[in-house]
């Protein structure tokens, strides 16, 4: 039997890690630059982590976890979102408490859906939480983080849609509303959703089935019951993003999927991906530190798809520096072998960022020089015996950009540094 991927658990090649380098660079970049540093944590959390952070009456964790039982008989999960594993870290570390903590983080996360482009059983998200900081201007900066990435990536065409989902005094008086509304219609609803009209009825509102949405449209809007405070909070939001430029359009029936926030929730949306429309979605969480056994400490943050962005950026053709290599050399013959070892490792030294191939594996220098081609580089550099006895390299273009000529061994790094601007 011939043994594959699992099914909706995709290899990335080299070939295509190009921009998969280039977003994490980039969002590196762009995290460090409004001050958040980077958490790394494990892949594997107790099963206990999702269901009290995400909630038991989700898809997420009803329908989408990847659970087992390991040999000591602990019930752990594979992750299914990055939020919950954050906060856990957070309280375990004691870096929450009576303090200010802005931290992003990347990594696989694995969901059990039906696989289809742009959503895999294994797929990759970058992540951002600001802790500590109950002001609307928190949620103003994470929104501008990712408006800020999609500058630097170079990306346009989304459509921010922003809501809120009140305070849990809001949301009990809604929810009353909700459900007396949503049992006049039970008859009319699809099966999840009647079986979650009682225990999450907030979910009914982001069912994509056309028969529940139609009944929705005529539900209770929570923007209706909000109190003073959540109000003044989302109009401070929304005079941010307006100070900053940064366009939106308020969605009511945005809700977003898991259990834990509160206030400001938002997507970053576009029409370029088909039905996976979301790339970037999140917004406020303040009650889920304490929620998972912490001090009291608001949150706000993102979660976006990597593959997602990658989608987007070749539907956009958004220019990724390619990670082939810029110098191939070519040797023949045993002083050759020798000095074409110790040339590559000086240019290594000396440009850092220099990515070079040195021939392994012998071959005529026909052979040598369809590698050098083949690896997509600039530039071939060839040491024969005449080359390895007069001190010299042969630097012969790859890429139509004149007639191969002899250059003293000394000079060849500065020769290489002024073509490729190293």
């Amino acid at each position: 039997m011939k043994i594959q991927s699992v099914r909706g658990m995709n290899d990335v090649l080299p070939a295509d890690s190009a921009a998969w380098q280039h977003v994490h660079a980039v969002a590196a970049q762009v995290f460090a630059a409004y001050g958040y540093g980077e958490l790394r944590l494990p892949v594997v959390e107790r099963t206990e982590l999702f269901k009290r952070a995400v909630g038991e009456v989700t898809d997420v964790v009803e329908k989408e976890m990847y659970s087992f039982e390991d040999r000591g008989g602990e019930a752990l999960s594979l992750r299914p979102e990055l939020t919950a594993g954050v906060v856990r870290a957070g309280i375990e570390h004691g870096i929450l408490f009576n303090q200010q903590q802005r931290v992003w983080c990347t990594g696989p996360v694995f969901r059990y859906e039906r696989p289809q482009a742009g959503r895999y059983r294994q797929f990759h998200q970058l992540d951002v939480e600001a802790f500590g900081i109950a002001t609307p201007d928190a949620d103003v900066e994470v929104i501008a983080i990712a408006a800020q990435l999609w500058k630097r990536l170079g990306l346009s065409g989304f459509e921010l849609q922003i809501n809120t989902l009140g305070t849990p005094g809001c949301r009990a008086t809604h929810r009353a509303a909700l459900i007396a509304y949503l049992a006049q219609h039970e008859a009319g609803l699809d099966e999840d959703a009647q079986r979650r009209l009682h225990s999450n009825p907030l979910r009914v509102l982001d069912s994509k089935v056309p028969a529940t949405q139609a009944i929705v449209e005529g539900a209770p809007k929570l923007l209706d019951y909000l109190d003073d405070a959540s109000i003044a909070h989302f109009d401070a939001v929304k005079a941010g993003l307006d100070a900053l430029g940064i366009a939106f359009r308020v969605n009511p029936r945005l809700v977003r999927g898991l259990d834990y926030y509160t206030h400001t929730v938002f997507e970053w949306v576009t029409d370029q991906l088909g039905a996976q429309g979301t790339v970037c979605a999140g917004g406020r969480y303040d009650g889920l530190v304490e929620q998972l056994g912490g001090p009291k400490t608001t949150g706000v943050g993102f979660g976006l798809g990597i593959e997602r962005l990658i989608l987007l950026m070749g539907v956009q053709q958004v220019a990724v520096t390619s990670n082939a290599p810029q110098v191939y050399i070519c040797r023949m013959g045993a002083a050759a072998e020798v000095q074409a070892l110790q040339l590559a490792e000086v240019l290594r030294d000396q440009f850092p960022t220099l990515r070079l191939v040195l021939n392994a594996g012998g071959g005529s220098l026909k052979s040598q020089l369809k590698r050098a081609d083949q690896s997509g580089a600039r530039y071939a550099l060839v040491i024969g015996d005449d080359e390895a006895a007069a001190g010299s390299v042969q630097v012969k273009s790859l890429r139509g950009e004149g007639d191969a000529f002899p250059c003293p061994r000394s000079d060849v790094a500065a020769e290489l540094g002024s073509r490729l601007a190293l």
